[in-house]
C-alpha cells in the first residue's frame, strides 16, 4: 500500500509479522524515515525475529 504523501510503502515480515513503515523508518534501529526497503543494507536483520534481510521475506501490506 502506498502512503499517498510520500510514495513510501509499508512492509511486514512473514516470519514474525514485524511491520516496517518506510515513511516512519526505524530511528531506534538506525533506519531514517523515508528509507526504502531495497536501500537497507544486506546486513539488516529483523528487530523482532532476527531474520536476515535475505531471509526476512517482507511483503507489501
Amino acid at each position: 500500500m502506498q502512503t499517498k504523501a510520500s510514495g513510501t510503502k509499508k512492509w511486514q515480515c512473514m516470519l514474525c509479522a514485524f511491520a516496517n513503515d518506510e515513511a516512519l523508518g526505524m530511528p531506534d534501529k538506525g533506519v531514517a524515515s523515508g528509507a526504502r526497503w531495497q536501500d537497507l543494507p544486506e546486513t539488516w536483520t529483523c528487530p523482532n525475529c532476527g531474520a536476515s534481510k535475505a531471509d526476512a521475506d517482507m511483503v507489501e501490506v
